[in-house]
């Protein structure tokens, strides 16, 4: 799907190791690179990228479990950021969901994240509890938020 110049697609094999770098440069406890092979591989994620001029500048993870998705991961490359990359990946995962009929989405987000938070909360994201200690580098609690999709 092409929005604004952005293309967005199904992260494939070879994204990997440009996916790792933004992770890398976005997170104090970042993924390990397998998991994004597993993430591919699996029948329950969907891993996306974002790209540009075939350079890839954001990613995302959903996991889905019957009616329900869980947003893993989404970054977006620190030269491109504050130009609505994550908005426009956002606005795609949540018609994603919507297509597949998902009830709801969670995510968990750094309490400190102010612009994550306030991205998320634009698009009706609700604050649900907070995970005690939940990232290690630094230790930081996690708000955990929730998008009800349908009433099912």
């Amino acid at each position: 799907m092409v929005r604004n110049e952005y293309l967005i697609r199904e992260m494939l094999i070879e994204d990997v190791p440009e996916v790792v770098k933004i992770e890398r440069e976005q997170f104090s406890d970042p993924w390990p690179e397998s998991l994004f092979y597993d993430d591919i591989r699996s029948g329950d994620s969907y891993p996306l990228v974002v790209q540009i001029n075939n350079k890839i500048i954001g990613f995302a993870v959903l996991w889905v479990a019957v009616d329900e998705g869980h947003l893993t991961n989404i970054a977006v490359a620190k030269k491109y950021q504050r130009k609505s990359v994550a908005r426009e990946l956002l606005s795609y995962i949540l018609r994603l969901a919507a297509g597949m009929k998902l009830a709801l989405i969670v995510l968990e987000v750094r309490s400190s994240n102010s612009p994550a938070i306030s991205l998320y909360e634009s698009f009706g994201f609700e604050p649900l509890a907070i995970r005690k200690r939940y990232y290690q580098h630094p230790i930081e609690d996690a708000l955990i938020m929730r998008k009800v999709l349908s009433d099912k």
